[in-house]
């Protein structure tokens, strides 16, 4: 049987894209390695989560992902700081025209590009 071994992002910048997404997810690189184009990171506690790796590219970010990550939060006040602290790592909001009335995510771009939501896991 296989299993997901990890989830994998397209960048432009990779120490920018590290420095934003260890501090986002407080993960480290794996084995203390960056490369010069490609990275895996994980749960710098070492237990277990799915792992993050970034890799160079070139592609365009595309504006409407069909993959993206999403990020789970507690509740409603959880997300809401969570938000506030991403922004401030240098996060951006996304201006989402498809959000429905009363939506349980907010959509966030890391500093790349790359859209990602954070999700309240307590809504109904």
């Amino acid at each position: 049987m296989l299993t997901i071994g990890s989830l994998v992002l397209g960048v432009s910048d990779l120490p920018r894209a590290v420095a934003f997404w260890t501090a986002a997810l407080d993960y480290v690189p794996r084995g203390g390695l960056v490369g010069a184009d490609w990275v895996v990171l994980v749960p710098a506690d070492g237990g277990r989560g799915v792992q993050l790796a970034l890799g160079l590219s070139e592609s365009p970010v595309q504006e409407r992902p069909r993959v993206h990550l999403d990020l789970y939060a507690v509740d409603a006040a959880d997300q809401a700081a969570q938000v506030e602290r991403l922004l401030a790592l240098g996060a951006e909001r996304v201006d989402w025209d498809s959000y429905p009335e009363d939506p349980d995510f907010v959509v966030l771009a890391d500093p790349e590009g790359n859209r990602f939501c954070v999700i309240d896991t307590s809504h109904p």
